[in-house]
Parts: structure tokens; C-alpha cells; sequence
């Protein structure tokens, strides 16, 4: 007989409520719940995705170990013990290991306390994951001037005037760093109470299809864009911070650094006229509630820890950090600032190239060369958890060459991926409708604060685990094998009730879940200073390590003239997510996603047609697709959508092998980072584009 279920789907940072109805073990359907008082009923295509995962034949169900060329089933407690042995043989020889965690981990609660278990055991100096090619320079900022690196000025879209978006696409995205559901609903609404969306993005993308104004903006050029709106609002009298002014520390050294800047060579620069950035930030400067809101664009450029202070000072600037309809800071149900170390950068540095750590972490982009390099130090033992950096981390080739060198490679992986098709073990944890879920980290980040714990909706299959005890048994099997103390493993749920009542609002895991729906703590209130972690409550405006960047590097970047020829940037479909949802029949659907979208007036002298196959070269590699032309680029930029790529050798993903499309990040190359956050720089890659005809005949 059906049954219904309350969950949150937990495939992407929205964390929309959904009503499962199943019969036995088989989903009948997934619909959004009306209930939800942070979704409000709203689903995007993803959330059928989740049946596709639990139901997918490619799915693996049992350990497996590669023999040869060949994958063989092998028990669990056969696979510890044989994984534990090989680590520490490879530790007393000397071997570093190495961890690598992908972007699912981030919705999942259960996994986190587990990590730091595993670390301790494998001696692992070197941790890497998704955060250095996504987000880590806004936390390096929020560290630098709030004090926590989890502190996120969250845009208060709903009670806003007008909201600002650079780099940043909800519409595909819902929404990045910001957890709000339905945002197409939320920007009608803005719009409908007289509010404005500008949106600055090289594309014209689907949010900026549906915005008051979209602004086109050479791709890497925001700082200057930034600094330009900050003087214009400095030139106009419009500095107005208010009373956050009694909490700012080195204000004065920050516009001083920022004043020795011209808007006129700033406009020319970035490829926005001045009187549209005068216009604009006497727009933001008007007094009334506005945002500043830059998201994957600016953080995966060469300047992103740059970028996210200079909104961060925009928002201050115009008195809209901790203001109502600017961008606020939540009250949490579990406080990951109250719980957590505040963060650290540079206490170590990586073996080849000298990285400094950032959060603990090497940058994603370090792999390959701490993996290839030989010398004390090398990496010889690798494990990788819910993640598919082949396809996502820069110079994919690199690292697939540098993988199959391992001396042991782990994978906590449900598929045999283009990276897990390297492991000697892939341990596959159970089906995501076996696992409860809690938005442990998405939740402090949302547009509302709310709580909502899901229970499993299926019990487990015997035989399966889920990740949180792979990771958690892996840890204790090398951590005995090498005569080391065995980690004690606290179960989930009592580490998230210990979480709960240990944060200011003293809820416990049963008040949650007596509100199956979700529970409703209310719009976001102004913080601060309270919620600042600095040691004297006060935001500090002038980090130095920001202040130099800015007369360095970027004073450097801004005399040099403008690279000649085509610049490479990316894109997010709603019906994509990353690499990890390629194998859903489902979102598979439709017309092909991975072309290389390219204007009429670049495409017309290269003598492309729409529809062409061409070749997209860069310094990192080359790859094939089919040309898609349009003005939705600006002249000099073309865009690839990440995530695919799934032709490699060795993958065994049918859906997702039925429509590879290629990876970006052959394209995008290793040496490009932020130095200051460590991040990958994919914004603006250089590239020559030809149509396949052209370049056969050139080899």
C-alpha cells in the first residue's frame, strides 16, 4: 500500500521540502510540500533525481575491489582490514596520504564529525575538497573581517529594495552560498513591491533574463567594477554606513587604499561605462534597503578573496550589513560559529609549490603535483569521499595521469566515476532514501531561519552502510592497524541533538522533529555586534593582506592592456548539478547542455555555424563540442557548462555515457588560482576556438 513521506530534498543548496510518496521500496512520486515554510511547496527538476539515484542499476551496492582491469565484489570487513593494512605499511615507508572531499558532503550532517576521524587516523596533512574551487574566498574573508569563517551575510531578498547580483545565477543555481528556495517567486515578489534586480554577469543568464537591468562585464575585471562603486558613492556623499560606523576597525586605511584608484580607468577596464556605475551606486546609496550579492563568478576568479571584501565594504558602505533587506546574519538552530574553530590560513604550507593552507586545506588544484612530484612528502595513498575532481578540480588531465600513479587509492563513492574508476576499493554507501538529513551547514546560510530534521525513508538494506559509518569504521580498522588508540564513534543523531542543545536557541533533536514540515524560527534580525568573533566585537576593514593585494597585484592587473582573442567562462543548468547527477534519466532529458555558447561576431570570422563542432584549445588541453551561437555572451567570451565529461575509460555510468558532452576543466588550467585563498581562477580562461574542419587541416 503507498505510503507518504516528509523530507527535504538535499541535492542542492535550496533544501526544498518534498512529499515522497512510495509503495514498498519503489518512489511513485516526489512533489513539493505545500508546509514547507521555507520552501512553500516549490521543487526545480532536481528533486525527481533523488528516485533516479535510489533505483539506478550503475548503482554500486557492495564493496569493490579492482583486480587488473576488473571489479570484484569483496565484504566489507575484508575491505577495511585489507585498506588499513596497505595505509600502514604504506605510512612506515614513508607514503603521505592525502583526503579529498567533494561538494555532496556539504549536505550531508552525519559525515562531518566523521572526517576529522579519519584524518587522524591516515596522519593526512594534506586535505583537500570542493570549497577551493567554489567558496572558500568568501570565508577567508568572513574570517579575516568578521572573525569566523562562517559567519555569511545572508541576502535578505525578501524584505529588499533592490538587490545586486554579480557572478552570481539563482535562477539555475537556487541559489549558491544562499539557501532560498523559489527564488524566481522571491525576485516577482521584490519586483512587485516596486524593488529592483540588477544583475553584472558576462552572460545574459537566466536570472538576468528575468532582472531590471543586466550589465555586461569582462570576465576577472570586478575588483575594478567594485572599487568604481565604492568611489562613486564616496564622490557622490553617499557613504553612509550608519550605525555600523561604531564598529569599524581600519575604515579610513581601507578608503585610503581604495581612493588611489580613478573611476574613468576602472570603467575602461571592467567595460562599464562610468555614468552607468555613477547611476548605479547612487541607486545603492539612495537610503533605502539594497544588496550586494556576488557568488561563483567572482569567487572562482582570479581576484575572488578581493571581490568578496570589496562587496563586503559596498554592503557597510551603503549601511546595508545587518539592516533588514540588506544582507543579515541568521540565528541558527546549531551554531556553527558558536561550535567550530574560527579558521586559520598559513599556518602550513603545501611540499611543491608552497600553498599556505587555507581552513586546514591545501588547494584543490595542489593535487596533482603533490601527488606526481617524487620526494618525501609524495602522496602515495589517496581516498577520495563523494567526490569527481577529474571533472571539477582545473587540468583534469593532470590529475587523471597523477591518480593512476597511486601507490592506494580509496573511494567512498556510489558510482565507478571518471576519478573513483582509478580506486583500488570503491566503498559504496546505501541509497539516499536510506539516510536522514539535517541542513547542518545550508541551514545558518538560509534566507529564513529554520530547522527541519528528515528521517530515512526506507529502512537500510542489509549489508549497506551509510557514509558516515564507512568513514567512521575506515578510520577505526587504520587507526588499530597501526596500534592507534581506536576512535569512539558517536552516532548522528547524537551529535546533532548535542548541537542543538548546546546552540543559543536550546532546542533538542525531538523539538525538531515534532515539526515534520520544517520549523519556522522566524525572519533574519540584525546580529550585530554580538555576532561578530573579532577579538574587540569590531569588523576589521582592512585586513593587510587585502589592502597589499590590492596595490600589488591588482594595481599590476589594471596598467597591463587587455589579452587579444577569446576568454573562457562557465555556466549551471537547474537540471544539472556539478558532475553528480549526469546518470538521472530524468535530467538527462532534453536537448543537448554542453555546447560552447560563442557571439555572432566572434563566431562569423572563424567561420562557425551554429550547431559546428569545434575545437575549444587552451594551455590546459583541448576538448570538442558543438558550437551554440548567441548574443547571450558578450564579444570575446565564450561559456562551457561544468560537470560533464563522462567518456573517460573505465566509467560506468550508462545515462550519463549517453551524453558526456566534455569537461571544462581540461580546459582550465592549474597555475591559475587566487594566491590569497588558494581558489581556482576558472573565470577567464584564454582559449582559441575553431570549428573541427579547420583544425583537422591545420594538424
Amino acid at each position: 500500500m503507498p505510503t507518504t513521506h516528509l523530507r527535504t530534498c538535499h541535492l542542492c543548496e535550496a533544501n526544498c521540502g518534498i512529499i515522497v510518496t512510495v509503495d514498498g521500496r519503489s518512489v511513485l512520486s516526489i512533489r513539493g510540500d505545500s508546509d514547507d515554510p521555507l520552501s512553500r511547496g516549490h521543487i526545480c527538476p532536481k528533486a525527481t533525481a533523488i528516485a533516479d539515484l535510489e533505483s539506478d542499476p550503475d548503482r554500486l551496492r557492495t564493496p569493490v575491489k579492482r583486480v587488473g582491469g576488473a571489479w570484484h565484489p569483496i565484504a566489507w570487513d575484508t575491505a577495511f582490514a585489507e585498506i588499513a593494512a596497505r595505509v600502514a605499511a604504506i605510512r612506515a615507508a614513508g607514503g603521505e596520504t592525502a583526503i579529498y572531499a567533494g561538494n555532496p558532503n556539504a549536505h550531508n550532517y552525519s559525515i562531518a564529525p566523521q572526517l576529522p576521524l579519519l584524518r587522524k587516523a591516515l596522519g593526512a596533512k594534506a586535505m583537500f575538497s570542493a570549497s577551493s574551487v567554489d567558496q572558500v574566498p568568501h570565508q577567508l574573508v568572513q574570517l579575516w573581517m568578521y572573525g569566523h569563517n562562517a559567519l555569511f551575510p545572508i541576502p535578505d531578498i525578501d524584505r529588499t529594495r533592490h538587490m545586486v547580483i554579480i557572478g552570481g545565477n539563482p535562477l539555475a543555481s537556487n541559489g549558491s552560498v544562499w539557501t532560498v528556495p523559489d527564488v524566481r517567486t522571491r525576485i516577482a515578489a521584490l519586483q512587485a513591491r516596486g524593488g529592483r534586480l540588477t544583475v553584472i554577469d558576462p552572460r545574459r543568464t537566466e536570472t538576468a533574463a528575468v532582472a531590471d537591468a543586466h550589465h555586461f562585464i569582462r570576465p576577472g575585471s570586478d575588483p575594478a567594477l567594485l572599487i568604481a562603486l565604492l568611489l562613486a558613492l564616496d564622490e557622490a556623499g553617499l557613504v553612509a554606513p550608519g550605525r555600523l560606523a561604531a564598529m569599524l576597525a581600519g575604515w579610513d586605511a581601507a578608503w585610503a587604499a581604495l581612493r588611489r584608484f580613478d573611476i574613468t580607468r576602472l570603467a575602461a577596464a571592467c567595460g562599464i561605462d562610468a555614468a552607468v556605475i555613477r547611476d548605479l551606486a547612487a541607486q545603492l546609496g539612495d537610503g533605502s534597503p539594497a544588496i550586494v550579492y556576488g557568488r561563483i563568478g567572482v569567487s572562482t576568479a582570479a581576484f575572488g578573496t578581493l571581490n568578496h571584501w570589496l562587496i563586503n565594504l559596498l554592503n557597510i558602505a551603503t549601511g546595508n550589513l545587518d539592516r533588514i533587506g540588506g544582507a543579515m546574519f541568521s540565528t541558527p538552530a546549531v551554531d556553527i560559529v558558536g561550535q567550530t574553530g574560527s579558521g586559520s590560513r598559513g599556518r602550513f604550507h603545501s611540499r611543491v609549490s608552497g600553498h599556505p593552507e587555507v581552513l586546514g586545506e591545501f588547494p584543490a588544484v595542489a593535487m596533482a603535483e603533490e601527488i606526481a612530484t617524487p620526494g618525501a612528502g609524495q602522496i602515495k595513498a589517496f581516498f577520495t569521499i563523494a567526490g569527481n575532481p577529474v571533472l571539477s578540480v582545473p587540468d583534469g588531465n593532470a590529475l587523471d595521469a597523477a591518480l593512476a600513479t597511486l601507490d592506494l587509492m580509496v573511494s567512498i563513492d556510489m558510482y565507478v566515476t571518471a576519478t573513483s574508476a582509478h580506486a583500488d576499493y570503491i566503498l559504496p554507501p546505501c541509497g539516499p532514501l536510506e539516510k536522514d538529513h539535517y541542513p547542518l551547514f545550508l541551514a545558518p546560510i538560509a534566507v529564513r531561519n529554520f530547522a527541519k530534521y528528515s528521517p530515512p525513508t526506507f529502512p537500510p538494506t542489509p549489508g549497506s552502510k551509510s557514509d558516515w559509518e564507512i568513514v567512521a569504521e575506515l578510520a577505526r580498522a587504520i587507526a588499530g592497524a597501526q596500534g592507534q588508540p581506536l576512535p569512539n564513534i558517536v552516532p548522528p543523531r547524537d551529535s546533532l541533538d548535542r548541537m542543538l542543545r548546546n546552540a543559543p536557541r536550546g532546542l533538542t533533536l525531538a523539538d525538531v522533529e515534532a515539526h515534520p514540515h520544517g520549523l519556522d524560527l522566524g525572519a533574519l534580525e540584525p546580529r550585530l555586534p554580538d555576532r561578530l568573533r573579532t577579538p574587540d566585537k569590531t569588523i576589521a576593514c582592512a585586513p593587510a593582506e587585502l589592502i597589499a593585494d590590492l596595490a600589488a597585484r591588482f594595481a599590476d592587473w589594471l596598467s597591463a592592456p587587455p589579452a587579444d582573442g577569446l576568454v573562457l567562462i562557465g555556466r549551471r543548468h537547474v537540471r544539472n548539478n556539478n558532475s553528480w547527477l549526469g546518470n538521472s534519466h530524468r535530467l538527462a532529458k532534453g536537448p543537448p547542455r554542453c555546447t560552447l555558447m560563442i557571439h555572432p561576431g566572434d563566431a562569423a570570422p572563424r567561420d562557425i555555424a551554429d550547431g559546428d563542432r569545434v575545437v575549444v584549445r587552451s594551455g590546459a588541453g583541448t576538448v570538442e563540442v558543438a558550437a551554440e551561437i548567441t548574443d547571450s555572451v558578450m564579444p570575446g567570451v565564450v561559456s562551457m557548462p561544468h560537470g560533464f565529461g563522462h567518456h573517460r575509460p573505465g566509467v560506468r555510468l550508462a545515462v550519463a555515457q549517453a551524453h558526456p558532452g566534455a569537461s571544462v576543466n581540461d580546459l582550465t588550467e592549474r597555475h591559475r588560482i587566487d594566491p590569497l585563498s588558494g581558489n581556482a581562477a576558472l573565470v577567464g580562461t584564454p582559449v582559441d576556438v575553431a570549428p573541427v574542419r579547420s583544425a583537422v587541416a591545420a594538424e
